[in-house]
């Protein structure tokens, strides 16, 4: 058993973790923190997503989230958005499911949002908003016939992607957009499109022959952006008052935005640095921005909350880990620079061995993988073997480590023992090649405000995953958690 150093001891508050019930000190620690963030340490597990989901509706109904932000594109979480707010497509009388929203999701990683996981959390939210509907409209019914002034009522749950990949997509949502509401505007959307039609929407193609050729589409996507935000104000007054349309016009913004950065994003990549990562981490957070203001009720953003589901080196903060000595920044170290870091809760998430879902290369079959035992030194090693003497933890071995509110020694260097390898797993991943690329060195102190460690975790549920045939919804929660 490796042994617990005085400085582990010290930044470790360790807790049994075997049902929701266990979450409590948890939710204590989010307080009334505006920003909670809950990652991963990879894309492929059944208990990541099955605890976030857990965590995020108890967020909903006893903090008053407003939202759910993740790590996935802006068009196709849209559609999860509008299903659970019940927009006209997806009517409470339609006979669309969770599973249909989900299963088309058509881009690779297609596993990420379309697994079995999802199903429930997301008929949940489904459910928790009609219900808030049938609530709002008995309030106002009230209103209209006592002539009271009652407070308003907050907008619904929502589910949006914090991602920029969805290139075509997004320029494809935009001409949609404008068909139905201003023909007259489709012109711009029409040229940028028209732009990256020689490259086949291969944006490989696109990114290395702009590197070769100083002709791009930059000034084609931006003038995308800037003729609908020149109309913004018309369509806004012409569908003021009708809270669907609200968001559509908000969501056209954030497409045409989405593809303003991706065209930046893959012209950057092709050069194989680290600005790259940075331009993409930038865009989740000034979009989980817009967001926070979109949901507010006073457009400022002071009264929204938000929920992000990301992988872990997305949420922990970049500068307590080894990144940083390559100048990488990262969503969780940018919400707490912007939005104060006592107003912000990182929450990580490891495994120290099981099965997971990944590909042996990008764009490749997705597939069921072993994920081996921890290496040695790594912080999965160490949560794996550490044992409390008061024996708080169970059989199952798993831990909830809250973090000390007040610890947050950004300055200690990578020779000191509070730093360790914590395994990262990505869409693609070899468990034969782990040890040599898939640790990334943490001071969780610093990195997280808490760290869910799951000991033995299972490979998720892909809805196009061939072995899979059913639409059954999964378990809310399985034996023993």
């Amino acid at each position: 058993m490796e042994n617990c150093s005085k400085i582990e001891k010290e930044i470790l508050n360790i807790n049994q973790l075997n049902n929701s019930k266990d979450l409590d000190i948890l939710l204590d620690r989010v307080g009334d923190s505006q920003f909670v963030l809950l990652g991963e340490a990879s894309h492929g597990t059944a208990e990541f997503y099955k605890w976030r989901s857990e965590i995020t509706k108890r967020l909903i109904e006893e903090k008053d989230f407003s939202f759910i932000a993740v790590e996935g594109d802006w068009p196709d979480c849209y559609k999860v958005n509008r299903y659970i707010k019940g927009f006209p497509d997806y009517d409470n009388n339609s006979n669309k499911s969770a599973y249909d929203v989900l299963y088309s999701f058509n881009r690779w990683p297609t596993w990420m949002w379309a697994n079995k996981e999802m199903i429930e959390l997301v008929e949940w939210l489904k459910l928790y908003n009609y219900e808030k509907k049938q609530k709002q409209q008995q309030i106002q019914e009230q209103k209209d016939s006592s002539n009271s002034n009652l407070i308003p009522t907050k907008k619904l749950i929502g589910f949006y992607g914090l991602d920029l990949y969805s290139l075509w997509e997004s320029m494809e949502a935009i001409i949609q957009y404008l068909k139905k509401i201003d023909p007259s505007a489709i012109k711009n959307a029409i040229e940028a499109y028209n732009c990256f039609e020689p490259y086949g929407k291969d944006v490989e193609n696109y990114a290395r022959a702009t590197a070769f050729v100083p002709k791009n589409c930059e000034d084609e996507v931006l003038e995308m952006l800037t003729s609908l935000r020149r109309k913004m104000d018309d369509y806004s007054k012409r569908d003021s008052g009708t809270r669907e349309k609200e968001e559509e016009l908000f969501s056209a913004e954030q497409n045409a935005i989405t593809a303003k950065d991706a065209e930046f994003y893959y012209r950057t990549m092709i050069r194989g640095d680290v600005q790259s990562w940075n331009i993409r981490d930038t865009h989740m957070m000034d979009t989980l921005e817009r967001l926070i203001r979109f949901h507010d009720d006073n457009n400022k953003e002071d009264n929204s909350k938000a929920i992000v589901w990301a992988h872990n080196t997305h949420i922990g903060d970049a500068k307590a880990t080894d990144m940083s000595k390559d100048n990488m920044i990262n969503l969780g170290q940018l919400v707490r620079e912007r939005k104060n870091k006592k107003n912000t809760v990182l929450i990580g998430f490891g495994t120290y061995k099981g099965s997971v879902i990944a590909a042996k290369k990008w764009g490749e079959k997705m597939e069921q993988m072993e994920v081996p035992p921890a290496i040695e030194g790594s912080w999965d090693n160490f949560f794996h073997n550490i044992k409390n003497e008061s024996n708080l933890i169970r059989s199952n071995n798993n831990k909830l480590i809250i973090v000390p509110h007040d610890n947050y020694n950004i300055n200690n260097t990578i020779n000191n023992s509070s730093w360790k390898g914590q395994r990262a797993i990505g869409v693609v991943y070899n468990p034969q090649y782990e040890k040599y690329g898939n640790y990334v060195s943490t001071d969780i102190s610093s990195r997280y405000d808490a760290f869910l460690f799951i000991d033995e975790t299972h490979a998720l549920h892909p809805l196009h995953m061939q072995t899979i045939k059913d639409k059954d919804f999964p378990e809310t929660f399985p034996t023993g958690i």
